[in-house]
């Protein structure tokens, strides 16, 4: 199968012509806020993409990174290989700013891992002066909202500049004024909840010690906790699998290690183990995790509800309903691969319409919903379903799917081109949105930071 090429210009019905307006950049030579910047929540591939493009147009930008390092969440699943190869995880505006400099696309048709985006990409790219002069390490954004107004208040908002409140490492805080924000900073620290109420699990605070989160480096970095354990992965996506996989390896060089796969579902349907999967890993990852289950090396429990956690002795007992009855789990280590959510505490101030399912802008929702789209199938979007009633602020990246697995770092890239054209007032770019990808989509692993499900 090739290629397939999407290319979507967003039609404006005539009844629309006054959200056409109201969604014009108003940014006059006298205006206040012309004079500020635009602020780049997070350092990841897709904030540092919007840097690019923000570069390119010549607008002004501030970024702020809570991670000591770009990329921080990247790299916390480094050794993680992506689905992806390289030709289709580097943004074109990014693209252009390191050749510029020498810098050279490794193997295009290659897969990375999470290590190598970071080490070859991603922090070439921050390193970049325009890029890097603008960023600040350590500094945690913990919220937004319009200078003098909180999100009651209408009169003169629109005109208004953002103030967004950051913390530094030294515990610092103060507030930096904005002309538009664009929030880019995934949700990879808000991993949804191992029950299956989405409520924060019963029991979670007696177990947390023995609870990871998704894709730990089972073979390295975190093999002591692993390594002759009863380990026990909750999820059913590709995460998962990843894990599952690594475990198996580890219990043929520990053989007191045992493998367990909990999942909510009859079956995982996310984990891909077609031969016609255009993407030959993710398929050989499918496959893998198959013929491990079919082979006795992992234990499945499918059709499982975790209602509670609690500890008893050295180990940990997950309890739930499965087949109509209550269910015990006894095991020594929990990885929570349930998937992420977005994390909406910074911007309680800010007015926004999220749709009341995916908690995705309501515009972009019926895109991605999981209920009907994968990875392949998620149509290319820009900055007019990325609108909130909240003029000049955008949510991009993994962050903007909500709780949809479905993201694309391509998908990500084109989202952050078309707000940065429509902040430069180029509505004949923002409006007209272009992709390029693989006839069966582009994935990669469940990650929360720039990678979602599909990369």
């Amino acid at each position: 199968m090739g290629e397939t090429s999407i290319s979507t210009l967003i039609d404006i019905p005539l009844e629309d012509a006054v959200t056409l307006l109201d969604l014009t950049p108003r940014v006059v030579e006298n205006d206040r806020l012309a004079t500020l910047p635009v602020v780049i929540i997070g350092a990841g591939p897709i904030g540092l993409a919007a840097a690019a493009n923000l570069v390119e147009r010549g607008i002004e930008f501030a970024m702020f990174e809570a991670g000591d390092e770009v990329a921080a969440s990247v790299r916390a699943w480094g050794h993680t290989r992506l689905f992806s190869p390289w030709k289709h995880l580097v943004d074109p505006s990014s693209r252009r700013l390191l050749e510029e400099r020498g810098w050279q696309l490794p193997d295009p048709d290659r897969a990375p891992t999470g290590a190598e985006v970071v080490e070859l990409y991603v922090a070439p790219l921050a390193q970049v002066e325009e890029i890097g002069s603008r960023l600040r390490l350590g500094v945690e954004v913990i919220g937004v909202t319009r200078e003098g107004m909180d999100r009651t208040r209408s009169h003169g908002r629109t005109g208004t500049p953002f103030a967004v409140r950051i913390r530094t490492s030294s515990g610092d805080v103060e507030d930096v004024s904005a002309r538009a924000v664009i929030d880019a900073s995934g949700t990879y620290l808000s991993p949804n909840s191992l029950s299956s109420s989405g409520l924060e699990l019963l029991g979670m605070a007696e177990i947390a010690d023995r609870v990871t989160p998704a894709l730990p480096d089972v073979l390295g970095r975190d093999r002591a906790q692993f390594a002759g354990c009863r380990a026990t992965v909750v999820g059913a996506g590709h995460s998962a699998a990843n894990t599952l996989l690594g475990l198996v390896e580890l219990a043929r060089q520990e053989p007191d290690t045992r493998v367990t796969w909990l999942i909510r579902n009859a079956q995982a349907v996310r984990v891909s183990s077609s031969p016609d999967d255009e993407l030959a890993d993710r398929a050989r990852l499918g496959r893998g995790v198959d013929r491990a289950v079919a082979d006795g090396d992992i234990t499945l429990l499918d059709g499982f509800e975790i209602i509670r956690g609690r500890r008893t002795g050295d180990a940990v007992e997950l309890v739930g309903h499965r087949s109509g009855e209550v269910v015990v789990h006894t095991t020594d280590v929990v990885v929570n691969a349930t998937g992420f959510r977005p994390d909406l505490d910074i911007l309680r101030e800010i007015r926004l319409e999220l749709d009341e399912i995916v908690e995705a802008p309501k515009r972009l929702a019926p895109l991605i919903d999981p209920n009907v789209h994968s990875c392949g199938t998620v149509e290319p979007h820009g900055f007019r379903e990325l609108t909130h009633p909240e003029h000049g602020f955008f949510i991009v990246g993994m962050k903007s799917y909500g709780r949809a697995p479905t993201f694309l770092l391509a998908s990500g890239y084109e989202q952050v081109r078309s707000v940065t054209a429509w902040l430069a007032g180029d509505m004949a770019s923002a409006s007209k949105v272009d992709l390029v990808l693989p006839a069966t989509g582009v994935c990669s692993t469940d990650l929360g930071d720039g990678g979602g499900c599909c990369s």
